[in-house]
């Protein structure tokens, strides 16, 4: 898509985030919540997404749903391990936390709704989750984000 006429390359990620629109309206409200408690709310264009940088709730680190990314941090832009690294699957480089949630909300734009049911039937929050393995390769590399084919492919969000 990076060869893409700029119209062309519009026109998908419109069609994208109209896609992922019925999930980014949960991250939305569950942003809009915490914002009461002291999240602040930045537009990312670059990542597509709106990001809640200190939501309240959670373990901590980083979750995407739609367009919308709910961050416990001050910034996506500190590093964090892969899932595999921290299963003891491998050793690798930190990554960009924002880098890896980015590749999330191009998963989102290319598979809606059915992200959800997807991602659970893969395994949920795990190394072995083909998402978590492709958003690492896409944060590692700038490629690969797309959780279905072998191969380290672009989608057509990229």
């Amino acid at each position: 898509m990076r060869n893409w006429p700029g119209w062309l390359r519009n026109v998908a990620i419109t069609i994208g985030v109209v896609w992922a629109a019925p999930v980014s309206v949960l991250g939305l409200v569950m942003g809009s919540a915490a914002l009461a408690a002291g999240a602040t709310a930045r537009w990312q264009p670059q990542r597509h997404c709106l990001v809640f940088q200190e939501f309240p709730w959670g373990p901590g680190g980083a979750i995407t749903l739609g367009n919308v990314i709910l961050d416990t941090g001050t910034t996506l832009d500190r590093t964090c391990n892969t899932y595999a690294h921290d299963a003891g699957l491998c050793r690798e480089a930190p990554i960009v936390l924002g880098d890896h949630e980015h590749a999330h909300v191009l998963q989102y734009m290319a598979l809606g709704a059915l992200f959800l049911p997807l991602y659970v039937l893969c395994g949920g929050v795990s190394a072995r989750n083909r998402f978590e393995r492709a958003a690492d390769r896409y944060a590692q590399t700038g490629r690969g984000w797309w959780p279905f084919w072998a191969e380290a492919i672009d989608g057509p969000f990229a």
